[in-house]
């Protein structure tokens, strides 16, 4: 859900687990997470995503596994919508 500051919840509990990757929001309202880290605190930020922040309605969170990126290698970032 874009517009109730998904993006910056996710930076900053990203930021807090130590992740690196980014977050970015879709034209079809989406909002697409790409996130490298352990095995635990993944399960953490997934758990996160299914709530949300306060004034958010998640209605679905689908995980896929994938080559980390080394561009996003030591930081978390919010990106441009795509």
């Amino acid at each position: 859900m874009q517009g109730v500051g998904f993006r910056n919840y996710v930076e900053h509990l990203a930021g807090k687990l130590g992740l690196d990757g980014y977050v970015r929001n879709r034209r079809d309202g989406c909002v697409e997470v790409l996130a490298i880290g352990g095995e635990e605190q993944l399960r953490e930020l997934f758990a996160a995503l299914q709530k949300g922040p306060a004034l958010s309605r998640v209605t679905s969170v689908q995980e896929q596994t994938t080559n980390p990126d080394a561009r996003y290698r030591g930081s978390f970032t919010i990106e441009i919508t795509i």
